[in-house]
């Protein structure tokens, strides 16, 4: 049918390469949607619940359902399978809300996407679906710990951004094992710090010798590795 021509809608809003092109836009009913332009056309993804607004059986995903019903026979192969599908979703969608500043959702849907992965790493029945979505979870990680520290710096609280930069880079390294120093998602997050580190307050930067001083009194090296980076940062 001529009215399901979308190529004016395509014309007005122009692909561009090497960039995500997202919008947020009004549905007929007055909710916001969000739209990712692709170079053959455009996703529309719900800002809530899963990205494609499917219930499911009354639900608004299939993390909400099994985190009310539970897990008791544990989780078949064909169910990881559209749990991965759900989560490949939301993974979409926090890339774009990222793209377009909104923080919070980001972080929401970080947050679910790892309860998810731990649904699947715990209640599956079988080991490969216990094990499919754990490669992601750095990823994931670091998306959420770059949006709560973008979101610190526009509220003007650099030390906070510092905090979640920093929690996130505890979770990498607990996660990645000896190789987490030289992943791509650590260098990441510390090249976020490098640029935070010389707008910290001189109190700030006095308090981290002494966080300093109680990690390594608990014995705790990942953070305190971690703070010996912002200190030298803080003489270069």
């Amino acid at each position: 049918m001529p009215n399901d021509d979308i190529s004016r809608i395509l014309k007005d809003w122009a692909y561009k390469a090497g960039r995500l092109n997202v919008r947020v836009a009004e549905a007929a009913d007055g909710r916001e949607v969000i739209q990712l332009r692709i170079e053959l056309g455009i996703i529309q993804m719900e800002l809530s619940g899963r990205p494609d607004g499917v219930l499911q059986d009354g639900f608004p995903s299939l993390l909400a359902l099994f985190g009310s019903r539970g897990t008791q026979d544990g989780l078949e192969p064909d169910m990881c399978r559209r749990l991965r599908e759900e989560g490949v979703q939301r993974s979409h969608r926090s890339a774009a809300l990222f793209a377009i500043g909104r923080w919070k959702e980001t972080i929401r849907d970080c947050n679910e996407n790892l309860q998810l992965f731990d649904l699947c790493k715990y209640h599956a029945n079988d080991k490969n679906d216990q094990e499919a979505l754990e490669q992601f979870r750095g990823a994931v990680i670091a998306l959420s710990a770059r949006a709560a520290a973008e979101w610190a710096v526009e509220e003007d609280n650099i030390s906070m951004a510092m905090a979640a930069l920093e929690k996130g880079l505890e979770e990498l390294s607990q996660i990645l094992g000896e190789d987490w120093e030289q992943s791509n998602e650590t260098q990441l997050l510390r090249g976020m710090k490098e640029a935070l580190v010389p707008k910290l307050p001189r109190s700030e930067r006095a308090d981290l010798k002494e966080r300093l001083a109680a990690a390594i009194e608990n014995e705790n090296y990942e953070l305190a590795a971690i703070l010996r980076d912002e200190i030298r940062l803080l003489r270069e």
